[in-house]
């Protein structure tokens, strides 16, 4: 199943979280010479138009990276993500949003390199294309989970990899704690970030429930919501589960997710930084 279209939800508040905790990690990364990779299961095009029909027409972009990007008092740790935004607009007014793979590339150095993944027959093109001739890129046109597999562990012993599929599919869910399963078992330092909307919370807490069964230590689990909970159609909240994140990582969003819950909905929000499993 590939309807999923990310151009529609570009920019929103799940991306603001996602991509701000991607930087953070990758900043972290380059606090050492050594090379790192950075491997995206779901890649997307790479950059989003937000002036684009689809986007215009849910306008999630406005509840969220339009609300950041008109503060003034910014916390200083999402500086290199507002910067990742600025490249792709060359400073100016706020058109253009980075995917995650144009988030990723804003962060590397010229000894890192990234892998990217992406299925869907119009998207994939247009991820090509974005990165025509970027010798520190290469792209693959299949399943996400299965190239992941092998491609682990990587020559650079050190990177980040992003899970964010659509969870169009009630599977999708399980399919990430197999996909950790098996990535841990060929590469245990790596670091892996899951991205996950609250559309329905139970299938969050199943899916958590099954990462606490691998026998897994350090996952840090970090949301944002801008309403409560609901049994009716649509996204609450999202966050990100970290596997052997970063030791700075839980100090840092517990100072940004205040800032982002007034920012974004200041009379709705909600937000958590938990340790799933610790160290």
């Amino acid at each position: 199943m590939l309807s999923y279209r990310h151009s529609f939800h570009a920019g929103n508040h799940a991306d603001v979280v996602k991509h701000i905790v991607q930087s953070l990690i990758l900043n972290s990364l380059k606090q050492k010479d050594k090379p790192f990779v950075y491997h995206d299961t779901h890649s997307g095009v790479g950059r989003y138009d937000l002036t684009h029909e689809w986007s215009e027409k849910t306008g999630e972009y406005k509840q969220g990276i339009a609300r950041v990007w008109e503060q003034t008092d910014l916390p200083e740790d999402i500086q290199s993500y507002l910067e990742s935004i600025s490249i792709l607009n060359n400073g100016e007014k706020l058109r253009y949003y980075p995917g995650s793979p144009r988030v990723a590339r804003a962060h590397l150095r010229d000894q890192d390199r990234m892998v990217l993944t992406e299925l869907h027959p119009a998207d994939h093109p247009l991820l090509e294309q974005e990165f025509h001739r970027d010798r520190q890129v290469s792209i693959y046109k299949e399943d996400g989970f299965k190239r992941l597999k092998g491609s682990l562990p990587p020559k650079e012993r050190r990177g980040l990899v992003l899970i964010d599929p659509p969870y169009e599919l009630a599977k999708e869910y399980r399919d990430v704690v197999t996909a950790i399963a098996q990535s841990h078992k060929r590469w245990a330092t790596g670091i892996y970030a899951i991205w996950y909307p609250v559309v329905n919370r139970c299938d969050i807490e199943d899916m958590i429930e099954g990462l606490e069964g691998l026998g897994i230590n350090k996952i840090l689990q970090i949301e944002l919501g801008v309403s409560p909970d609901t049994n009716e159609r649509g996204m609450t909240a999202s966050g990100m589960i970290v596997i052997n994140p970063p030791w700075k990582l839980e100090s840092q969003m517990n100072e940004i997710l205040p800032f982002l819950k007034e920012a974004i909905a200041p009379a709705t929000g909600h937000f958590k930084v938990e340790w799933i499993v610790p160290e």
